[in-house]
């Protein structure tokens, strides 16, 4: 019903049925829509006989759809004769290679979801534990473990530190606030940031450098952070920690600290794989 991309019709019924959920009579239903009670009682009739699919148009009268447009979205498919000069197909050279109408073609492919004027880019992952990780991030947050924190671990490098190379001027009467067009570069810096997903509780720290010992330094500040969170029996509660598949997260110094502390179980997130974000979000 929130959807922008749907008809203001199949909203409008969406809404009916929604409505009828909470126990609206259909007169209050009718009024709220804008509809008639003869609407409102034949909508929910056939949401109560078919679902969801009872909420589409049915066909109207008259002839049968003589074009088919099955034919179009296979020729759509089918790459554009050398000839042609063209990569892909239009709404009007596909037309005429078929003998029917451009209206007709668009359509078919509005009917199909097809877009052959629009292109996208992707990339496959080269990561060879690629199954491993997607499997070990989705299974993390499906079924979480008791007793246990889930850390999403991040880091930005390469900040620079940059200040004004005199004060900023203020606002006055007639004169807006104005700053120098240059700035001193005080080198770079590091952020390191694990960020709770229960709660929104972040834990951060800047260091001069992006290695496995700044990153070292950096998990024992999340340990001290953590270390008084303990469960019902006064026992330190899991670490669950999200990272990217970095070299400096698998440094054999980071690795032997971490078997020290078991507490803190690592999830590394697939390469190349920034959609496993909206997992975790």
């Amino acid at each position: 019903m929130r959807s922008a991309s749907v008809r203001a019709s199949a909203a409008k019924r969406a809404r009916i049925v929604l409505l009828a959920a909470d126990g609206e009579s259909n007169q209050r239903i009718a009024e709220l829509v804008g509809a008639s009670r003869t609407t409102v009682i034949a909508w929910r009739d056939r949401y109560l006989e078919r679902g969801l699919e009872g909420l589409s148009d049915r066909d109207g009268p008259g002839r049968p759809r003589e074009l088919d447009q099955d034919a179009i979205i296979v020729a759509t498919l089918t790459p554009p004769p050398k000839s042609l000069g063209v990569t892909h197909w239009s709404t009007r050279l596909l037309a005429g290679r078929l003998k029917v109408s451009p209206a007709s073609v668009a359509r078919a492919w509005r009917a199909f979801g097809i877009k052959p004027f629009k292109a996208e880019s992707f990339r496959f992952s080269t990561d060879p534990q690629l199954v491993g990780n997607v499997t070990d991030i989705c299974g993390l947050y499906l079924n979480p473990p008791e007793n246990a924190i889930v850390l999403c671990i991040d880091e930005k490098s390469q900040i620079q530190a940059l200040d004004r190379t005199v004060p900023i001027l203020p606002t006055q009467p007639g004169k807006v606030e104005r700053r120098s067009h240059d700035y001193y570069r005080h080198g770079t810096t590091t952020l390191f940031a694990a960020l709770q997903i229960g709660t929104g509780k972040v834990t951060a720290g800047l260091k001069p450098k992006h290695r496995h010992q700044e990153f070292l330094a950096f998990l024992r500040q999340v340990d001290r952070a953590y270390r008084d969170v303990t469960d019902e029996a006064g026992r330190p509660v899991e670490l669950h920690l999200v990272m990217d598949n970095y070299a400096a997260h698998k440094h054999t110094e980071v690795k032997a600290w971490l078997t020290r502390y078991p507490r803190m179980i690592v999830h590394f997130t697939p390469t190349h794989a920034s959609w496993m974000n909206l997992v975790e979000v």
